[in-house]
């Protein structure tokens, strides 16, 4: 079957979550169908994007968006019903392409990531659709909204508020609806949102497995950290938590690794605290690192970073928003906090108990060995697209 995927992000490097996600479902995607790939680009193309991503498409187009027509869509977004996000990355020129694009290949399924590109498909009715919701964002966009400054509430607020009325607007114009965890999926607010296919993330577990690294650091957090509830989450565990134990720890190290970090995560950086921004391998990140900790307040989906992280055999701490995406049995596969207090406590008992410490690895890495495998989440995926979910 001939599949146009539409993303808003050419899915290469591999450094947020949707472009892992576009990136191994079009990758196992591939080996039963032809791909036609169309992404929408606002940044600077990656130089090995190309060749990552040739291997597994027919053909693949890619939309540069102008900056200068981007600065228009932010400020014409304000006198718009729709999603700042959604206005943003529609563009009547990328319309045009992708319809030619349709008119060229007739593809038998087009299958849209994010509801940022629903506009560019939604008015082909006779192609089955599917729309990747992947997150419930008008929710996420409430949590980030409540742990705001006052000037920028209203704006959140507004764009949570359009966010949901477009999520359930667009949800009869596509024929199936996909969402990364049952948590995000009781989170849209549509009459029928039980019929959304729930389609999990998985994580490479013959990548992101144990080395025998010698651990440098007791603690390590990772991800995009430009991205609001990773700061949000970075600066809660250095201003927070690590006051706590370095009463009892005083030379605690704490590993802050991932792509652009905001100043704000940067000034984190003391003799406890180290920030190294983009790493080429992340494994190295982990594989030097005692407990991976995720002290995630806001946010929606299903954090990667904690996949990847139990599959390297790192004991994990979290959240209990997190760990609901996530379905660990917490003190057996995992550890749950809900307060700096309860995190450090947590911390100190994985740093001074070594049996705690190997069972917690032990046990959640066998849980995202049988839970969160690629070519389980996209064979669900391919019985959607296939019609026969």
């Amino acid at each position: 079957m001939k599949i146009l995927v539409l993303l808003s992000r050419v899915p290469w490097p591999l450094e947020k979550g949707d472009k892992l996600r576009a990136f191994h479902q079009i990758r196992l995607l591939s080996l039963k169908h032809e791909i036609i790939l169309c992404c929408l680009n606002d940044t600077r193309l990656h130089p090995e994007a190309l060749k990552k991503l040739s291997p597994y498409c027919a053909e693949i187009i890619i939309i540069p968006l102008g900056r200068l027509s981007l600065f228009w869509k932010i400020f014409s977004g304000f006198f718009s019903s729709k999603p700042f996000q959604v206005s943003y990355f529609y563009h009547k020129k990328a319309q045009k392409i992708i319809d030619r694009l349709i008119e060229k290949h007739l593809p038998k399924h087009i299958y849209c990531q994010l509801i940022r590109v629903a506009e560019y498909a939604k008015k082909y009715s006779i192609i089955p659709k599917t729309i990747d919701y992947m997150d419930a964002f008008s929710t996420g966009m409430v949590r980030r909204a409540e742990n705001s400054p006052f000037y920028l509430k209203p704006i959140f607020l507004t764009e949570a508020f359009r966010l949901k009325n477009y999520e359930n607007s667009i949800f009869p114009t596509f024929d199936n609806r996909t969402i990364i965890s049952n948590q995000d999926r009781n989170l849209i607010s549509h009459i029928n949102k039980e019929t959304m296919v729930v389609i999990p993330n998985g994580v490479d577990t013959d990548y992101f497995k144990p080395i025998g690294n010698t651990k440098d650091y007791d603690l390590v957090f990772t991800g995009n950290m430009n991205y609001a509830p990773n700061v949000e989450s970075a600066v809660y565990l250095i201003k927070e938590i690590l006051p706590l134990l370095m009463k009892k720890f005083k030379d605690i190290k704490v590993l802050i690794s991932g792509i652009s970090p905001d100043r704000k995560v940067k000034m984190l950086a003391s003799k406890n605290v180290t920030v190294t921004g983009w790493v080429e391998d992340m494994r190295v990140s982990y594989g030097r690192s005692k407990i991976f900790i995720a002290p995630m307040k806001t946010g929606t989906g299903l954090q990667n970073k904690l996949l990847e992280a139990m599959a390297m055999g790192l004991p994990c701490i979290t959240s209990v928003l997190v760990n609901n995406a996530l379905g660990a049995i917490p003190d057996e596969e995992i550890l749950i906090a809900d307060s700096a207090q309860q995190y450090a406590l947590k911390v100190e008992k994985l740093l001074t108990d070594n049996f705690l410490s190997s069972k917690i690895a032990g046990k959640g890495h066998l849980f995202v060995q049988k839970n969160y495998n690629w070519h389980a989440t996209v064979s669900r995926l391919n019985s959607v697209l296939e019609n026969r979910n």
